[in-house]
This record gives C-alpha cells, sequence and structure tokens, in this order.
C-alpha cells in the first residue's frame, strides 16, 4: 500500500446520505479523493461531477427509495463497503415559549415528526437495508453522523439533540450486534463548523430566539474560546477525515462509539 493510499478505500464503494451540502459533501470529496466509488443519496443534487460519483435522487425516509438505491449500487458496482448516514435536519425550537406560546418558535408536533423521520427513521432503514449486505459478505462500516449537541444537549435545540442522542443509542446497539459478523458501527459528533449553506438567516434568528440573544451574538459564539476551547470553528473536513479513517481497515478494532469533533467544547 502507498502513502498515497494509506486507507486503503480505492475501488471500494459506499453510501453517503445527504451528500449534496455541508459535511456530506465535504465526506463524499474526501472519499472521491481516497479513491473509492460514491454514491449520494439525497433529495437534491449537488455540484459534485466526478468518474467514480454517482448521485441518486432518494428520500431516505422512504422504505421504496432506499431498497431501489441499495439495489442499484449492487447492479452497478456487485459490492459495497459501507454506508455514511449524513443525512439530517434541524429546527431551532423552544418546549416552552412563555412570550409566545403556541407561537413560531415553539415546537409543533410536525417539527417533532419531520426531524425524527429524517434524522432517525433515515438511519434505521438505511442501516438496515446495506447491514443486510455488510452481514452477508462479513465485512464493512458504517458510520452515523451525530453532533456534539447530542451527547450534551443544546438550549433550543431539545428534539434535534433527542434524535442524535437516538442516533448514538444506534450506534452503541448495532456496534454490539454486528460486531459478530466483522461489521463494525461507529459515530461522528460534530461541534461548531464552519458555515455552510445550511447555516442560513433564518436558522441563526430561530437560535438566536431560543437563546434570548442576537444573532451577533450566536455568531460570535462560533469563535469564542469559551465555548471552544480551539477558538475557531471546525473544518468539514476534518469531520470528513475522521469518517474515511473510520470507513477504512486502519480502524478495524474500533466500533459501537461516538467521537467528538468539536475542538474541546462541552458543557465546561
Amino acid at each position: 500500500m502507498s502513502n498515497s493510499d494509506w486507507l486503503g478505500l480505492t475501488n471500494r464503494v459506499y453510501i453517503v446520505t445527504g451528500g449534496s451540502s455541508g459535511i456530506g459533501a465535504a465526506i463524499v470529496q474526501e472519499l472521491l479523493n481516497d479513491g473509492a466509488y460514491v454514491y449520494n443519496a439525497d433529495l437534491q443534487a449537488g455540484d459534485e461531477q466526478a468518474p467514480r460519483y454517482t448521485y441518486v435522487q432518494t428520500d431516505v425516509t422512504a422504505p421504496a427509495d432506499v431498497d431501489n438505491l441499495v439495489a442499484q449500487v449492487q447492479q452497478e458496482r456487485g459490492r459495497l463497503d459501507g454506508l455514511v448516514n449524513n443525512a439530517g435536519i434541524n429546527l431551532p425550537r423552544l418546549l416552552v415559549d412563555p412570550k409566545d406560546p403556541h407561537g413560531k418558535y415553539e415546537f409543533k408536533v410536525a417539527d417533532f415528526e419531520k426531524m425524527f423521520s429524517v434524522n432517525v427513521k433515515s438511519v434505521f432503514l438505511m442501516a438496515q437495508a446495506v447491514g443486510r449486505i455488510l452481514v452477508a459478505q462479513g465485512h464493512g462500516a458504517i458510520v452515523n453522523m451525530s453532533s456534539e449537541a447530542g451527547l450534551e444537549g443544546s438550549v433550543g435545540q431539545s428534539v434535534y439533540s433527542a434524535t442524535k442522542g437516538a442516533i448514538n443509542g444506534f450506534t452503541r446497539s448495532w456496534g454490539k450486534e454486528l460486531g459478530e459478523y466483522n461489521v463494525r458501527v461507529v459515530g461522528v459528533a460534530p461541534g461548531i463548523m464552519e458555515a455552510t449553506g445550511l447555516r442560513t438567516l433564518s436558522y441563526e434568528e430561530a437560535l438566536a430566539y431560543t437563546r434570548h440573544k442576537t444573532v451577533e451574538d450566536v455568531r460570535a459564539g462560533y469563535k469564542s474560546k469559551t465555548t471552544t476551547p480551539l477558538g475557531r470553528s471546525g473544518k468539514l473536513s476534518e469531520v470528513a477525515d475522521l469518517v474515511a479513517y473510520y470507513l477504512s481497515d486502519r480502524a478495524s478494532y474500533i466500533t459501537g462509539v461516538t467521537t467528538n469533533v468539536s475542538g474541546g467544547k462541552s458543557r465546561g
């Protein structure tokens, strides 16, 4: 193995959900750089164009879409080495808003159901469909994208934190279940990351409202050493690097754990 192929991912085949933007797009790019074939399962197409890249429009909350995606990968490539469960959404809301009961930023049932469908149901559906193949062949890895908020909780993001807490439970349990088949399941939990198209003004306004702050206060917190000891936002590539490592055989004795990529951020 050459130094340029230290991870040994050349010609391996991976599915990345939500790979058209943000962290997902960075993961797709890193895996392509490492010589892998990558299938991006997303509702919207991204900007990526590469010989080993395939975009498949997929509703990862729909069992039929998930099954069709996995069947396509098997038919076209004849193998599947792993999965990155990255698709997710975040709607900052309060459990109770005494200033505006039942208002814009108080959780509604529809908000709850949408977030659990995208963030949790999709992970179950994808992991089961891919897991059947990995177990049958006796090797492979699943990476579940969590969040530092899922480990520590987060003001204004209780349901998002709960969905990521559920993901952490999946990771621990599936690591135990699938280990006997030489299939690893690991989690990656980013903290505050550099701006992407997902960090919209409406998102920042909602988060600021739930925390009784201004948007400027929220933005200042991205680089606060009080919040993050390393004193900066994380790079998307720093998350993608860890994901690629966990998918590789270099991480062959790591399973059932979730790793923070958060610059030391914690409750303090």
